[in-house]
């Protein structure tokens, strides 16, 4: 039974195997094509990400939104669904947390106006995330379809918005008040200090780690996973897949809108029109790449933050650009072999159940 576990570990970590060797070996063919030595280049990019405390926290930083907007796609992946509306979602609950922490009196205390904003971003995915999901429960309506439709329509409100909601001259909102703003992290680790890492990435490790727990120790999770493996099975033993499949929905739209907090209470505090640069659509990959696990989800979350940043430290001997092909090979590696490893996963026989202890005493 031991032995079986590790070959089944071992296998889910083959596509990341194949992936990080894929991209090593186009990263070294682009360095030529440049004319820059691959060595160099790879020094480069670790120096610049975690070979100093600047880097680790920009690295930090470009990770916090990733980690919830990964969490979203798993989420919903677990009850069988895609979701692809993080972009909207994102955007929903930024612009909603910089108008509520914007609005808020002056006075209130950091343990009112935080939750308050968060509550606000929250629910603002969860809205869109919820609207697919009734989409898909009432109609009949793909859930991949309706979130792209989401996605377009809430830029186009956001960006109708702007003219009453941002400042003069300007295509950012007001600042949030001071009781609503994340800490910097270097207020409490002075080597980070000029980076941009904020109180948000506690919040994700958090989100991890309830993710985790509502999926292998809660009766939601449960129900959630039965329902995608085999909704037919659910439904027959009472389970609702509409009303769940709807839940599931706007809990994966909750958590991206909470991913605008790194930005807007974190970073500049307010809304800034473009700041969140396909964070929703990366989530996919991040998920994806993770295979839908907590701990999975949070080190594809670093690669990716780490390429984000890896592509600002090599711009002086290559373009950043190659940093985005080297995404979509990692992507595509994981992509294409995934499926292979499921079959050889569906193969392998089911692990027995442990053996009884034998009793103790006359």
């Amino acid at each position: 039974m031991e032995y079986d576990g590790q070959v089944r570990t071992l296998l889910r970590a083959l596509p990341l195997v194949w992936a990080a060797l894929l991209a090593l070996v186009m990263a070294s063919l682009l360095a030529r094509l440049f004319g820059a030595e691959p060595l160099a280049v790879y020094r480069l990019l670790l120096a610049g990400t975690w070979g100093n405390a600047y880097g680790i926290g920009q690295v930090l930083f470009k990770t916090t939104p990733l980690i919830f907007t990964g969490l979203s796609v798993a989420v919903a992946m677990r009850a069988g669904l895609f979701n692809v509306g993080g972009e909207g979602q994102i955007l929903a609950g930024a612009v909603a947390m910089a108008l509520c922490g914007a609005h808020l009196p002056a006075a209130t205390p950091p343990w009112l106006a935080i939750p308050l904003a968060l509550a606000a971003g929250a629910a603002a995915g969860a809205a869109l995330g919820g609207l697919a999901g009734l989409c898909r429960w009432w109609a009949g309506a793909h859930e991949v379809i309706v979130t792209i439709l989401l996605n377009f329509m809430t830029r186009a409100v956001v960006v109708g918005l702007g003219a009453w909601v941002f400042m003069k001259e300007s295509v950012h909102t007001a600042p949030v008040q001071a009781g609503a703003m994340l800490p910097r992290l270097s207020g409490w680790v002075a080597a980070l200090h000029g980076s941009a890492v904020n109180a948000a990435l506690l919040l994700g490790l958090l989100a991890v780690v309830l993710y985790g727990v509502m999926l292998h120790s809660s009766h939601l999770g449960f129900a959630l996973r039965a329902v995608g493996q085999n909704p037919e099975a659910a439904e027959a033993s009472g389970l609702n897949l509409g009303r769940l499949r709807t839940l599931a929905m706007a809990l994966a739209g909750a958590l991206s809108g909470l991913g605008g907090a790194n930005f807007v209470l974190g970073y500049k505090h307010y809304y800034e029109d473009g700041f969140s640069a396909g964070m929703g659509y990366l989530g996919i990959a991040v998920a994806v790449l993770g295979q839908g696990r907590p701990a999975g989800v949070l080190v594809a979350a670093l690669l990716f933050g780490s390429l984000s940043q890896g592509g600002l430290a090599v711009n002086a001997l290559v373009p950043r650009e190659v940093i985005d092909v080297l995404t979509a090979v990692v992507i595509l590696a994981v992509a294409t072999a995934s499926p292979e490893i499921r079959r050889l996963l569906a193969q392998l026989p089911a692990p027995l159940p442990p053996a009884p202890n034998p009793k103790v005493g006359p």
